[in-house]
Order: structure tokens, then sequence, then C-alpha cells
């Protein structure tokens, strides 16, 4: 069983995938941060004497430490504390393109921008060809 940190999910295999799909829950006045967040990283080191070809390592990333990038969530982390909060796993992710279609796909199902109860402020995209994984859930 992986460790999962401060965070709550099921994760049915040993490998870790590539990332996830996170909502955090302020317990005190139910607003929440829907997010996205990877597990593994490509690093790029340089070649060996006399090679040409860079060395590439795939890593583990801060996952288990994680917060949020949201600077207002995570001031509110810091002043109520960690235990003032849930941090659900809503699902897992294969690859780097599925990781960012269904983080923009659930943000516009559930109208972060449009409601105070959330504190997303923006909706950053870059999408390319996405490769699923699996078939999207309905939400």
């Amino acid at each position: 069983m992986v460790d999962l940190g401060h965070w709550e999910g099921l994760l049915t295999e040993e490998t870790l995938p590539f990332g996830f799909i996170y909502r955090i829950t302020n317990n005190t006045n139910g607003k929440m941060y829907i997010g996205k967040k990877q597990c593994l990283t490509k690093r790029k080191r340089p070649p060996l004497k006399g090679k040409k070809r860079k060395r590439i390592s795939i890593v583990e990333t801060d996952w288990k430490t994680y917060t949020s990038s949201s600077n207002r969530l995570n001031e509110d982390i810091i002043e109520l504390g960690m235990d003032s909060f849930t941090f659900n796993i809503i699902m897992w992710c294969e690859s780097k393109s599925e990781l960012a279609y269904m983080e923009t796909l659930l943000q516009f199902k559930e109208e972060v921008l449009l409601s105070d109860k959330y504190y997303n402020g923006i909706i950053n995209i870059r999408l390319g060809k996405v490769k699923l994984s699996q078939k999207p859930p309905k939400f």
C-alpha cells in the first residue's frame, strides 16, 4: 500500500500514477479548492562524458506534503491548521494531458469561478491531445 501523506483517497495499485485531481475542503466554512498535482516528474541530467544523450530519470514530487498553489487557501491552512481541512483525491491520472483535461473539466462543471464557495481564482488551460487511460467519469 502506498503512503498518501495527508491525502485521503483510494489507490488500488502498488505503482504510483502520474498524478491526481484533488478537492480541498475548509471544514469551518465549507469553501473548496479543485486542483491537480503530479506525483512523478522527469529529471534531465547532462550526458555522461563522451556521450550526447541527456540522462532522463523519473522521480517522485513533493505531493505527499503539498497543499495547494492557491495563496488564499495556503494562508487559511496556516491560520486554521491542517486539521481544519479535508484533502481528498478525486481521481488518479496516468498522463499529463489526462491530468490537465480532467482538472479543467471538473472546474468548469462545478463552475468554480462563478461561485464564492471556491478558492479557485483562475482556470489555467494548456491542453494537447488527451490520451485517456479510462473513460471520463460522470461527475
